[in-house]
Parts: structure tokens; C-alpha cells; sequence
């Protein structure tokens, strides 16, 4: 099989993903919807045999190790089609892979539906910036628009980590540094405790993994680095809590007052169908308020979703505003409304 020609299709039919499973057709999903390509049916040779080839168009990449452990994670780029991100993963002793689709350049944030609030973060020189969601639901789009921005606005010099590398930046007024996990640097750890001592303004971190990751980025954040990354979890209040709770108990008040002083904001999105049947994000918004210091030192995290909801503004916006907006706006069903809400019967007396 042609993979090439696989890749370029999927890349043509605005495909997120293709899925190579054996007992299954070739699959795209498209608007958030799995669809076969056609009704012919992989075996394990034919898998293998794709999933071999991908490993040779990604610069002859070791595909006996991925044999040997069963997953692997990469990314790699087809000249004129696109760049590519490769799981690959053994199931019922087959081989198959998901293979996400990632465009070579960004569109501008308002195209994706990526609201001012968000960008306009990043005028923030210090601290740490929180974008979470479920697997899938835009996050490092969200991030490399946001780098993007500061890329094209400032003279900083911005260090990425990522598990594998997505969207190439191209340097602009910033200097942009983007290093692979095990690629270019054994780990998010090792690579997070270089990056301090090669004078950087602005750290993209893919993913804040465990406690030692959590621990320098809070840490980078203190000593007046801008420190951007992912969690997935959905909700402000949700976010801090996840964050404290990864520390042991006895520490767990002195992260919860460092937190407190470094936290700058924490953006929430989902993915939702509009009417036409197109995947929108939906954002939650929560810029740290001294109030909200005081909430997270206070240990009355709980309290922070009252306070989200209770306000208007484009810099504190609750998710199911934001659903309410996109609603009255005519882009979203009242059934996908409450569907993606936090608190659906508070949204349902709204909508009326």
C-alpha cells in the first residue's frame, strides 16, 4: 500500500486522524466522527506493512525497538502534504497505529475559534499558564498559537519540550528552540533543568507529567520565566486541585501558597459539534484574581467555580457561559449545550 498516498488523502478529506487497527477498514475521523474509508477490512500482515513503512518514511526509524516495547510515539513530515504525529501500539498481538494530522501552518487564531482572552495571555512576562481538556480537544493548538503570537510580538527566546514535537515554529522576532523528548533530550525533567541555564523568557512544556515536572515548572515560574503547559483535566477548580494533590501531603500547604503566587491563569476547552456538524472549541477562562490567591492558599479551591460563574467578562468565563454565548450566537444546538456543561440544570433555566 501506497502510504504516501494514504497520508495525502487523509490530509485532502481534512481528516484529524487515521486509524490503522486489523479487523477494522482504514478509518478517518472527521469532525470528531470515525468513518471506514471503505468496506475492505485489515489483517495483521497488511498493518504491519503500513506501520513498517511509516517507521521508514520517518528518517528509517527504529522499528525493532517498537516491536520490542509495544509503543512508540514520533512525528514526522511529508514535503507538500503535511506533518504528522504517529502513535503506534500493539493490540491482541497486531500491530496498529493512530496517526494525527497536523496542518504546517497555523491558522490564525480567530479562524480556529481561539477567543482574544486567550492569546492576550501571553502578555504576561512571568508566572505559569495552565491550558487543559480532555485528550483531543485542541490543547496544543491552543499553546502553539499562543507561542505564535509571542514569536511574532516579542525578542524572547522560547524553549519548547515536547513528546513529539506538532507544529514547527519558524523563528520570527523570537528565538523558538523546539527540543523532542528522547529525541533530542532523555526527558521532560532533564530537559526542564537544562532549559534553566540557557537563558529562556518563555518555556513551552507539552505535558506536566508527575511530581518532579510540576515541581521545576513552579519553580521556573517563581524565578521569573513565562511557563505555558497542559494538563487534563476539565475545570479551573479541577486543574489546581490535580496540581496540589501530585505533592505529599505534609508539602501539600506550601504548594498550595507557591501556587497561589505563580499561578497566572488557567484556560479550559472541550471540542463541541456546531450545527453544521463541524467540531468548535469552548473555552473556559480564569485569570488569578487576588481573591482567587487567596481561595488557592486558603485551601478553598472549591470556591473558585462560584466565582468564575458568577462573572462576565472575556478574562473570567465559565464554560457554560461561553456554551450560552455559542448558543444565543446560533452556532450550537440546546441539546450540545447541556450535554458539555458543568452544571447542566443551572444552563437549562438560562436557555429557557
Amino acid at each position: 500500500m501506497d502510504v504516501i498516498a494514504l497520508l495525502t488523502e487523509a490530509t485532502e478529506v481534512n481528516a484529524t486522524d487515521l486509524f490503522i487497527v486489523a479487523g477494522l477498514p482504514l478509518s478517518y475521523k472527521i469532525n470528531g466522527i470515525i468513518q471506514g474509508k471503505d468496506q475492505e477490512k485489515l489483517f495483521p500482515p497488511q498493518t504491519e506493512e503500513i506501520i513498517c513503512n511509516i517507521y521508514e518514511l520517518a528518517n528509517h526509524r527504529n522499528f525493532s525497538e517498537f516491536l520490542k516495547k509495544g509503543d512508540d510515539d514520533f512525528s514526522f513530515s511529508i514535503k507538500g502534504v503535511s506533518r504528522f504525529r504517529i502513535s503506534t501500539y500493539k493490540q491482541r498481538g497486531s500491530l496498529a497505529a493512530v496517526v494525527r494530522v497536523i496542518a504546517f501552518y497555523l491558522p490564525k487564531p480567530e479562524d480556529l475559534g481561539i477567543p482574544n482572552a486567550v492569546i492576550n495571555l501571553t502578555n504576561y512576562s512571568k508566572g505559569m499558564i495552565l491550558v487543559t481538556g480532555p485528550a483531543g480537544s485542541g490543547k496544543s493548538t491552543t499553546l502553539a498559537c499562543m507561542i505564535d503570537y509571542i514569536n511574532s510580538e516579542r525578542r524572547n527566546h522560547i524553549i519548547t519540550l515536547e513528546d513529539p514535537l506538532e507544529h514547527l515554529h519558524t523563528h520570527k522576532k523570537s528565538i523558538v528552540s523546539q527540543r523532542e523528548i528522547s529525541t533530542d533530550t532523555e526527558s521532560y525533567v532533564t530537559a526542564l533543568r537544562a532549559a534553566l541555564r540557557q537563558s529562556p523568557d518563555v518555556i513551552l512544556l507539552g505535558e506536566m507529567r508527575d511530581y518532579e515536572t510540576i515541581n521545576i515548572s513552579m519553580t521556573a515560574a517563581e524565578t521569573g520565566h513565562l511557563i505555558l503547559s497542559t494538563l487534563h483535566t476539565i475545570g479551573a477548580a479541577n486543574t489546581i486541585d490535580r496540581v496540589i494533590d501530585v505533592f505529599p501531603p505534609n508539602q501539600q500547604n506550601q504548594i498550595a501558597m507557591q501556587l497561589s503566587m505563580v499561578l497566572d491563569a488557567v484556560v479550559s476547552q472541550q471540542l463541541v459539534p456546531d450545527v453544521n456538524g463541524k467540531q468548535i472549541p469552548v473555552f473556559e477562562i480564569m485569570t488569578v484574581t487576588p481573591a482567587i490567591r487567596n481561595m488557592i492558599r486558603e485551601g478553598k479551591v472549591h470556591q473558585i467555580n462560584g466565582m468564575i460563574y458568577s462573572c462576565s467578562g472575556e478574562n473570567m468565563i465559565s464554560m457554560d457561559a461561553s456554551l450560552l454565548n455559542l448558543y444565543n450566537a446560533g452556532a450550537i444546538t440546546k441539546k450540545t449545550a447541556l450535554h458539555y456543561a458543568t452544571n447542566p440544570d443551572m444552563l437549562s433555566k438560562k436557555l429557557g
